[in-house]
């Protein structure tokens, strides 16, 4: 069913894309988009078949490769982000694997920042070697780390910014001017910053990626992910790729997140209102030993947040005492925050990284990190405000 296109004379803003972007109807007309839980497609003829499966009719084959819902969700996300192109996968992790492995040969080498999610540590550490792709990993905030790790054959700069779960922030312009110098992409992994705080692809990055059961999603129901780059590097690397190794988002999923998109922006507004409210508190404390919040001006990369980040986030870490015991009896303590290792909720969530996120890490590598066994990491949900800050009062009355 036709509908009114989007004013082609004017930028909308991104409230407004996310609401309208993609807009599918069917002939009934529907306000809420349809979903097509279908694994496959008809054709009318024999040669219909032919002309989808050859690429002489652009249209749906198969929900492996692509799905009217899921493609409502990935012209959102690029809409939103600002990109030529993206595809959608079933979590986060399989946009992560899938955007380093489609681009990435045996003799190849890639350079990371150190200070990784667990699992993206493990892609980078233990993963790629097994293909003969060798990895070094450097401080992301000291840029002649990142020149003098550089090889004739690196091909793939990797980071986070802001990182999990210490929230230090790297220049992302700087790097990716350091990984095209060397015939190189960046891939940013921008989780923790969201599309709606800060846009990597207009800072220098290839390749963006999501876990899209952070944020987009919002509410802890399902799993998803996204990949985000220029036409040329979907269509060359990415879209074969996914097609053959099958780390496809259900429709189901896709349904669910291009509904969580619609109210992105004001979700992460009130949650980031409320951390930098809540780190504020924090900071005064006398038993928070350490706190890091991207919207202090006592982080230590304020002035580089300023450039490239529009606003502090939803996410706070701090060291409760200077032990596991202090952080374990301030969590067990609160009443309304939950403990879990998700982020990006309607739920105010606590997780103690060192046990739960960056386990599996040596002890050596989370020091390494900035990760000990004193150090939260608070993700602020849209409870009351004042309603988290008593609860964190009162549990801390307990260490």
């Amino acid at each position: 069913m036709s509908r009114r296109p989007l004013p082609a004379d004017r930028a909308l803003s991104p409230a407004t894309l996310l609401i309208h972007e993609a807009e599918a109807r069917s002939g009934y007309g529907e306000m809420s988009e349809a979903m097509f839980l279908t694994s496959g497609f008809a054709y009318d003829t024999m040669e219909a078949a032919e002309a989808r499966f050859d690429g002489r009719d652009p249209g749906f084959i198969y929900s492996r490769f692509s799905n009217p819902t899921v493609a409502t969700f990935e012209k959102r996300m690029i809409a939103l982000e600002g990109a030529e192109a993206g595809r959608a996968t079933a979590s986060g992790m399989a946009a992560v694997t899938a955007a380093m492995l489609c681009q990435l040969n045996a003799g190849d080498h890639v350079v990371a920042a150190r200070a990784l999610f667990g699992s993206c540590r493990y892609v980078v550490e233990d993963l790629c070697p097994r293909f003969g792709i060798a990895s070094t990993l450097v401080d992301g905030a000291d840029l002649a780390q990142w020149r003098a790790a550089i090889r004739p054959e690196t091909k793939v700069l990797f980071l986070e910014s802001p990182t999990n779960p210490t929230l230090e922030v790297y220049d992302i312009a700087a790097v990716a001017a350091i990984a095209h110098d060397a015939g190189a992409r960046l891939v940013v992994d921008n989780v923790f910053a969201t599309p709606i705080l800060q846009k990597p692809l207009a800072l220098g990055a290839d390749v963006v990626v999501y876990s899209a059961t952070k944020h987009i999603d919002g509410q802890g129901r399902v799993l998803g992910g996204m990949v985000l780059g220029s036409e040329k590097f979907i269509m060359d690397h990415l879209h074969t790729f996914l097609r053959q190794t099958g780390p496809s988002l259900s429709p189901f999923n896709a349904w669910t997140l291009a509904k969580g998109l619609e109210t992105l922006s004001l979700r992460v507004e009130r949650a980031q209102a409320t951390a930098g409210r809540i780190a504020d508190v924090l900071a005064e404390h006398p038993k928070i030993t350490k706190l890091t919040y991207c919207g202090r001006a006592d982080h230590p990369q304020a002035e580089l947040i300023r450039k490239q980040m529009k606003g502090g986030g939803t996410l706070v870490t701090f060291r409760v005492g200077d032990d596991k015991a202090a952080a374990f009896r301030f969590g067990n303590a609160l009443e309304i925050i939950k403990i879990s290792n998700n982020l990006g909720d309607a739920k105010s969530i606590l997780t103690h990284p060192a046990t739960t996120t960056h386990q599996r890490l040596s002890p050596e590598a989370r020091a390494e990190m900035g990760v000990v066994d004193a150090t939260l990491r608070l993700s602020v949900g849209l409870e009351d405000p004042d309603d988290l800050i008593e609860d964190i009062l009162r549990a801390l009355e307990t260490v």
